[in-house]
């Protein structure tokens, strides 16, 4: 269980911002923003790099190598083969296209077997990104069978929860590598192996577990993996889709056929190079993540600790020191009386910025989805604080974290 640690009392307001929303969106690293610079980012362009990577002249072809040096770069950090890389606008677009396009191949695949009709079946969890919820709910309207999986209490999904799901006409199966709100560790290798024992493909959003976990697509058995740059110091607007060599996935967008007609559109050249330099930086060396996740551990349970001597504040999830179970980047915990709301804004008048849960739906009167599905009272779940950190983060950053909670609750 977590030991009480003392906290340093202050009155004054931060000399400085202290920035933790890092599973929001994470700041421009410095190697994305030198790599982007030929490309007018921040700067005046260069034409030889800014033109379009589909053109046949010199400058096209600059540009195409450019593109193709990112993607051997991202695909290296995941272990996959270039070919295998798709890049699209994000991860939203990533995990629609998984979602959508694998099960409408598999279907038509199907068909043309068995010449007739086939009505396929997914499975996937209640508590993913709505990227993949919401995907998974239009099927759903359209005739697809799908399958929402209830997590455990504490935030991971059984896989024997799967197995007991899957169907004669499973096709597509889809957990997260890792929970963007309260950082659970999914088991996807083992969702995997019995999603390709029932025939059926496995793909996961592995957008929060990038760089704070070293990641092989090959040691996890998945056909399909979403991927984010702006999760992790690489510049917005860009994002990757992995497919397994020989795994037919009908496109989201069509038109001119660019990314082998997996994804149309004239392709963001500047924002592949600077999501290259920020993985290759960043998630290039596995034996690095694994020491950043070490040092970032060490905040997460220092926090954790700190906020837990006060009786008011209550866990979301069972997050033990030391484990390595949840993200090391996360703290997830629920402030008795004092809704999310009230408390981000207190925090943000001390220079500290953090969020309740998922950024995307933090306009939302509703309470977290994912607090609600691993059974925490409503009314606790209104009262939920997310702290997220990264490779910029200081044990000092935590402690003037803990010292401005303190005043949040004498406010």
């Amino acid at each position: 269980m977590h030991k009480k640690v003392a906290v340093m009392h202050s009155s004054a307001v931060p000399s400085r911002r202290i920035y933790m929303d890092w599973a929001a969106t994470a700041p421009l690293c410095s190697q994305a923003a030198q790599a982007m610079a030929p490309y007018g980012i921040g700067g005046i362009g260069n034409i030889a790099y800014g033109a379009n990577a589909n053109s046949l002249h010199s400058e096209g072809r600059a540009a195409f190598a450019a593109m193709e040096r990112a993607r051997a770069d991202v695909a290296r950090c995941i272990g996959a083969r270039p070919d295998e890389l798709f890049f699209t606008s994000g991860a939203t677009e990533a995990d629609d296209t998984a979602i959508i396009g694998l099960t409408a191949a598999a279907q038509r695949d199907r068909e043309a077997r068995i010449q007739g009709s086939f009505v396929p079946h997914i499975i996937t969890d209640t508590i993913e990104h709505d990227a993949i919820i919401q995907p998974a709910r239009q099927l759903n309207a359209e005739g697809v069978q799908v399958t929402f999986v209830k997590p455990r209490p504490d935030g991971t999904v059984n896989p024997e929860d799967i197995r007991a799901a899957m169907r004669p006409n499973t096709v597509l199966v889809s957990v997260m590598l890792a929970n963007n709100e309260v950082g659970t560790i999914q088991p996807v290798g083992e969702c995997a192996r019995i999603a390709h024992e029932g025939g059926a493909l496995m793909h996961t959003d592995a957008v929060q577990a990038l760089v704070k976990m070293p990641i092989d697509v090959k040691d996890l058995g998945v056909d399909a993996m979403s991927i984010s740059s702006h999760k992790i110091c690489g510049p917005k607007g860009i994002g990757a889709l992995y497919l397994k060599h020989g795994v037919r996935c009908e496109p989201l967008l069509r038109g001119g056929g660019q990314e082998s007609g997996v994804r149309s559109g004239t392709q963001n050249v500047a924002g592949m190079v600077g999501f290259a330099a920020a993985c290759t930086a960043l998630a290039g060396d596995p034996e690095a993540v694994s020491a950043e996740a070490r040092r970032q551990r060490i905040l997460r349970d220092r926090l954790y600790q700190g906020l837990f001597a006060h009786s008011i504040v209550h866990m979301s999830v069972p997050c033990e020191t030391g484990s390595d179970c949840f993200l090391p980047n996360i703290v997830n915990v629920c402030v008795e009386g004092l809704e999310s709301e009230t408390l981000i804004l207190r925090f943000d008048m001390k220079g500290i910025a953090l969020s309740g849960g998922s950024a995307c739906s933090s306009h939302s009167l509703e309470p977290s989805r994912v607090l609600k599905e691993i059974g925490i009272d409503r009314d606790l779940a209104l009262c939920s604080l997310r702290f997220s950190m990264g490779n910029l983060t200081t044990e000092e950053d935590v402690d003037a974290c803990l010292a401005a909670f303190e005043e949040v609750l004498a406010w």
